[in-house]
This record gives C-alpha cells, structure tokens and sequence, in this order.
C-alpha cells in the first residue's frame, strides 16, 4: 500500500513542460542556414509560401532587424513579407537572400 501511494505521488508532481518549437533556435551556423533553405527548395520546390518562410526563419535566426537593414526595407515589412501569409516579390526575396549571405544555384532538373 505504502508503495502504491508513493508511486502515486511521484507522478502527481512531475509534469512534462513543453515550450513552442522555433526552428530558428536552431539554425546557428550560415552552413546550417543554407542547409535549411536547401532542404526546403529540394523537398517543396513549388512551395512559394513555405520557402518565404524559412528565408523568415533564416532572418529571425541571424537577427530581423539587421537582416532588414541590409535587404533596405523596413523590419515590419520584412516580418508581412516572410510571414505565413506574405507573398514577397522575387525582388525581394532576392535582396533578403543577398542580405542573409546566401546565393541561389540553378542545375538542370
């Protein structure tokens, strides 16, 4: 009895904390950086939304601020434009990956 009530007070006093996952925590390295955005032009090439987004991840990771200083537009602006529901122009996605330091490739398909 003693050890039913024991265990049962163990599991009353642990509990699992969970925090929100950002992505973006973890992209620490430029290498890492472009291997994120690699990743999501290999495996969702038709994705325009979803590879503006992870070009926001990049710049949050690398500090939005400064990313938008370098890519000459405003912080706010940059934020609408690589949000979820941003629909940047292919100018701006350029200066922003021009301002992150990462250069787009073309191969044949």
């Amino acid at each position: 009895m003693a050890r039913a009530a024991a265990k049962s007070a163990v599991s009353r006093n642990t509990s699992t904390k969970t925090v929100p996952y950002d992505v973006a925590d973890q992209l620490r390295t430029p290498e890492e950086m472009a291997a994120y955005l690699d990743a999501w032009l290999e495996e969702a090439p038709d994705d325009a939304a979803g590879i503006a987004r992870a070009l926001g991840d990049i710049a949050r990771a690398k500090g939005m601020s400064q990313v938008a200083r370098d890519a000459g537009l405003s912080r706010e602006s940059l934020y609408k434009a690589l949000s979820e529901t941003g629909n940047p122009s292919f100018a701006t996605v350029l200066r922003v990956a021009r301002a992150l330091g990462m250069k787009f490739h073309a191969s044949a398909a």
